[in-house]
């Protein structure tokens, strides 16, 4: 059965036309928004109210775009509307908390070097502006066309925000990687010796 047949469907109110949507998008959502978040949990409460809404508002959905490009402005939604108000919520320094855990305690995995926490920290240091279409298209897979519709915005600026966030990405990587290439060196006294 197609998607549009399914929506058709959850709009008279199947719930097992809805069930089949959420079999569909499910991981697929969570996946963006944790992108998005950098929080599974978030992400995972996020994805629920995305299909809340998709069941609820289902009556407002028009054929005039694929249902993931709906789906998938519902999200984008939640996930911005959440993002204002962590900002607007205050934040402790890491620097201020006790630390109660002896040094050395820390596992890295030897695998993987930091590239995946550097890739997560530059994510999460873009703006929403440019983070959502950089991860609906080098993640997700949508055509600048889909993202346009996604978020309501022009094609030439989709593309620019799309630039613009890889070019942000590159940088916060490269910083990233220097950074481990050429460690401060702090302790280092005349002799050589810490």
């Amino acid at each position: 059965m197609d998607e549009q047949e399914l929506i058709r469907q959850v709009q008279d109110g199947s719930e097992r036309a809805f069930a089949q949507i959420m079999t569909l998008y499910k991981d697929r959502i969570v996946n963006y928004l944790y992108q998005f978040t950098g929080d599974y949990q978030k992400a995972v409460e996020l994805s629920q109210e995305t299909f809340v809404r998709v069941y609820f508002k289902a009556g407002k959905y028009r054929p005039i775009a694929p249902l993931s490009s709906w789906i998938y402005t519902i999200a984008s939604n939640l996930a911005k509307t959440d993002a204002k108000r962590v900002k607007r919520m205050p934040t402790v320094s890491i620097e201020e908390l006790p630390n109660h855990f002896s040094a050395g305690t820390y596992y890295e995995d030897p695998a993987d070097p930091g590239l995946t926490r550097n890739l997560r920290e530059a994510l999460e240091s873009l703006h929403p502006r440019y983070r959502i279409p950089v991860v609906l298209k080098d993640v997700e897979g949508f055509s600048q066309e889909e993202i346009a519709r996604i978020i309501n915005r022009p094609v030439g600026t989709v593309k620019a925000r799309i630039s613009r966030g890889r070019d942000q990405l590159k940088k916060q990587l490269e910083k990233a990687s220097e950074d481990k290439a050429y460690p401060a060196k702090q302790g280092v006294h005349e002799n050589g010796r810490a």
